[in-house]
């Protein structure tokens, strides 16, 4: 089946479900459906056409302890990239249309590499957070939300608290795994029902240090960190 045509829509049920069995990272197969998400809880449609790589700021070199505050520390480094005006050509995008993760991306659900050139980013970014700091296999990487989050979820890697260093995904008009609209890291629990958080591809099409209520919080992700 071909990579969809993504359009701007207001809530994840307009997104088509398609039921693939998927093997990612440690070998857990899991069954999911696409889910290209942003800020906007919106479709953006994902061209083929690829602009100008935007510039992005040095990335910390790769540490030895393999740490929460390692990976929020490559995260923080790239506070301030922003998108072109088709919503891609982040260095995320091509760094992720060139792993070995597009290509079994695509072979699983269809389409080609291309059409993650303009493509709705979040979770592109947090692949390439994990990869630079040396976390991929505990982190995971992908391109689609609900995917990922199974992941984690079958993997046992999955809850309700707060942790620095957790992924974060989130459902705008609540919901189930399956109503996941975007994803991001988690920098702190507030203690106030709010959390801390780095996401890429926000409203404002960059990567951007958030504060989010807890209540739009699906679930937590845990990459397995050594102290």
């Amino acid at each position: 089946m071909p990579l969809p045509v993504l359009r701007r829509a207001r809530t994840s049920t307009d997104l088509p479900q398609l039921a693939i069995g998927v093997t990612i990272a440690v070998g857990v197969t899991l069954v999911g459906g696409p889910a290209f998400a942003d800020d906007h809880a919106s479709q953006a449609q994902a061209s083929t056409t690829r602009s100008d790589v935007v510039s992005a700021p040095a990335v910390p070199q790769r540490p030895t302890q393999l740490t929460a505050q390692s990976l929020l520390q490559v995260a923080e480094s790239q506070v301030g990239v922003k998108e072109n005006a088709a919503g891609g050509g982040t260095p995320f995008h091509s760094w992720y249309m060139s792993s070995q993760r597009a290509a079994e991306t695509v072979t699983r659900d269809g389409g080609n590499v291309r059409a993650y050139a303009n493509a709705p980013w979040c979770a592109m970014f947090v692949s390439w957070v994990g990869e630079k700091a040396g976390l991929r296999q505990t982190v995971g990487w992908d391109a689609y939300t609900v995917t990922w989050a199974k992941w984690f979820k079958a993997n046992r890697r999955w809850g309700s608290t707060p942790k620095p260093g957790a992924v974060v995904y989130f459902s705008w008009n609540g919901g189930g795994i399956d109503s996941i609209d975007h994803m991001g890291l988690v920098k702190k629990d507030n203690g106030d029902g709010t959390i801390s958080t780095i996401e890429g591809n926000t409203g404002n099409g960059r990567v951007e240090q958030r504060v989010r209520p807890k209540s739009h919080v699906i679930g937590y992700g845990y990459p397995e960190y050594k102290a």
